[in-house]
């Protein structure tokens, strides 16, 4: 489907995602775009506030990305990315903090939620698209649901979790114990032959996602 990203910078973060992005990863990047931006445009989010938010979600999962596997976590990996795109292109350091900070936090609750109006839309859309329904109001759901589906899942939960369990396996500082990436790793390497939706994605719906 057409989807449209609040500006050119938008446009050029699509560009950039959809070429080093997992398919499966791409499109929950997407769909978390759709989900934050309803969300945003009831709270009044215009201008390049909306554009930021538009960068903050499809760079959320970057850091799971080959071209962003760098020795942090792939949170922080991907705010990095994010920030050097905007500072590339001259925008204000305030949003671009506000940025990194929706990036770096979306795994973090209870903190993302408290840190501003980027990283608490960037966790409820991701939190949305992993499941929750208490968050889109009811009258909007089923008009959301239908652009949604047009966006195929590809098993997400499972590419998502296989990212970031290879890369801590291949630099465990990646995922320390008390992070998600860290239940990840834990859980597979409790069961290393394991295939489907590592058991620790799972609960995290709850306490992550």
């Amino acid at each position: 489907m057409d989807v449209t990203f609040a500006g050119a910078i938008g446009g050029l973060a699509h560009a950039y995602v959809r070429a080093i992005l997992h398919p499966a990863i791409l499109n929950h990047s997407v769909r978390v775009w759709l989900l934050a931006d309803h969300l945003g445009r009831q709270q009044g989010l215009e201008g390049e506030e909306r554009e930021a938010l538009a960068v903050a979600c499809l760079f959320h999962d970057a850091g799971t990305a080959a071209a962003h596997d760098g020795p942090q976590r792939f949170e922080v990996e991907g705010a990095d990315a994010a920030s050097t795109l905007l500072r590339d292109h001259g925008w204000p350091e305030p949003l671009v903090r506000q940025v990194w900070e929706a990036v770096a936090l979306h795994t973090s609750p209870g903190i993302a939620e408290r840190m501003g109006t980027l990283p608490r839309l960037v966790r409820l859309a991701v939190l949305a698209d992993f499941g929750r329904t208490d968050l889109i109001e009811a009258g909007d759901r089923e008009t959301l649901a239908r652009a949604l589906a047009r966006i195929p899942r590809l098993d997400i939960e499972t590419a998502l979790g296989d990212a970031v369990v290879a890369q801590a396996l291949r630099f465990p500082d990646k995922a320390p114990p008390s992070s998600w990436p860290g239940g990840l790793l834990a859980a597979h390497r409790a069961h290393p032959d394991g295939t489907g939706v590592n058991p620790a994605f799972d609960t995290g719906y709850a306490t992550i996602f």
